[in-house]
């Protein structure tokens, strides 16, 4: 097993990325959570910082950098204590964008995917609907061929960037029949005609506008068809393991931060005459902590190392992300609890990693839906190709 090797520029990197994220988004985080928006202008600056293209070609305004300089970032955005604005960062460029580098027209790459990276558009990911979560083959939004447009019916719901995005990466059936080959992505504007969007009030993640979408008679032009219609499936399946490690990275990195928030905590609070850091019931409970996050850390930094060689791991992705998920709702829950009672209050920033770090078990595939892929691939025997179907993008 290999280990992330991270050279002199990747410390560089963390350390600039560090310096701005406490200028630009530390001093704002509680403004956005309040008012359930992020403001758009740090999109802007980020991508004049180059960090909304740390993966993708240079031919788009990119900077195209190995994987580690993506690991690095997933790890300090999740380190700003609000899982709202660190999902809404890494669903552009990890698990909405990624289709348009991949598959997408040269045209709709110069309309669409240059301004993400320059931070002037925001983009989304539209799958899962009210009756379709993890199942993505029973999608019910319809995409009908009329001359050189389709249109689109049907509903998303939970859908990051939903409400303030500026288009939707869509799945949708333009062939109901066919079952996993009727499925297609189109590229949706959110301003287009017979589009509706609507917040959805959320337990956490509250600086995140994620929304249910409504589509009614939408004519959208063929040419947004992103790649070959009735693939769409394939590509969904293709782009899941690099959604599932950012989210492993993203769960793990939010323990991380639990866990040395609460260090620092224990190490002044006091009770019955000593701190908190005293008591050896305390101790041991952060020394297992501490020894579950780095077990899980080294896995994970294993998945990385795949990732940057292009490999299509689906097991090792489906069990990061599972074991990153349960170990940051124990982690988390373990923290507030040393807190007492202050770790009820929203004083405290645990309150809110509380709530943010409970979805990390549900969103890109649940647990559930890990431990029975981890399954069918040591039981079964089900194989995945070694290799990503398309390996144009870090």
């Amino acid at each position: 097993m290999q280990t992330v090797r991270f050279t002199a520029e990747h410390h560089i990197f963390r350390d600039t990325l560090r310096a701005f994220i406490q200028k630009e988004i530390t001093p704002y985080i509680d403004d956005w959570e309040n008012r359930g928006e992020i403001d758009r202008n740090i999109w802007k600056k980020m991508g004049d910082m180059g960090l909304m293209g740390l993966n993708m070609p240079e031919d788009y305004g990119g900077v195209d950098l190995d994987f580690y300089y993506s690991l690095i970032l997933c790890e300090e955005l999740s380190a700003c204590f609000s899982g709202g604005f660190t999902i809404s960062a890494l669903v552009i460029q990890f698990m909405s964008a990624p289709y348009l580098i991949k598959y997408s027209s040269e045209d709709l790459k110069a309309r669409y995917l240059q301004p993400v990276i320059a931070g002037d558009m925001v983009s989304a990911i539209a799958i899962t609907e009210p009756g379709a979560g993890s199942d993505v083959k029973q999608i019910k939004t319809t995409a009908v061929r009329d001359g050189d447009f389709y249109i689109v019916n049907g509903s998303k719901t939970f859908i990051t960037n939903g409400y303030c995005g500026d288009f939707f990466i869509t799945a949708v059936k333009t062939s109901p029949k066919q079952g996993t080959k009727g499925i297609s992505l189109l590229l949706i504007d959110r301003n287009a005609t017979g589009v509706s969007s609507s917040k959805i009030k959320k337990l956490g993640w509250h600086a995140s506008d994620t929304a249910e979408l409504a589509f009614n008679n939408v004519r959208v032009p063929i040419s947004h068809l992103i790649g070959k219609e009735g693939e769409g499936f394939r590509y969904l399946m293709d782009g899941l393991q690099l959604e599932r490690l950012t989210a492993a990275i993203h769960s793990l990195a939010t323990a991380e931060s639990a866990f040395q928030y609460t260090l620092d905590y224990v190490a002044q609070r006091e009770a019955f005459g000593k701190k908190i850091q005293e008591f050896q019931t305390i101790r041991h409970r952060l020394a297992q902590m501490k020894a579950n996050i780095a077990t899980t850390k080294a896995f994970i930094y294993h998945c990385c190392d795949l990732q940057n060689q292009q490999e299509y791991a689906v097991q090792e992705c489906s069990i990061a992300k599972l074991q990153a998920s349960e170990l940051a709702l124990s982690v988390v829950n373990q923290c507030l609890q040393l807190f007492g009672g202050y770790g009820f209050t929203e004083d405290y920033k645990i309150a809110r990693l509380y709530r943010d770090v409970r979805v990390g078990t549900i969103i890109g595939g649940t647990s559930e839906i890990m431990l029975e892929i981890i399954a069918k691939m040591t039981i079964d025997h089900v194989t995945y190709p070694s290799k990503s179907s398309n390996q144009s993008s870090k």
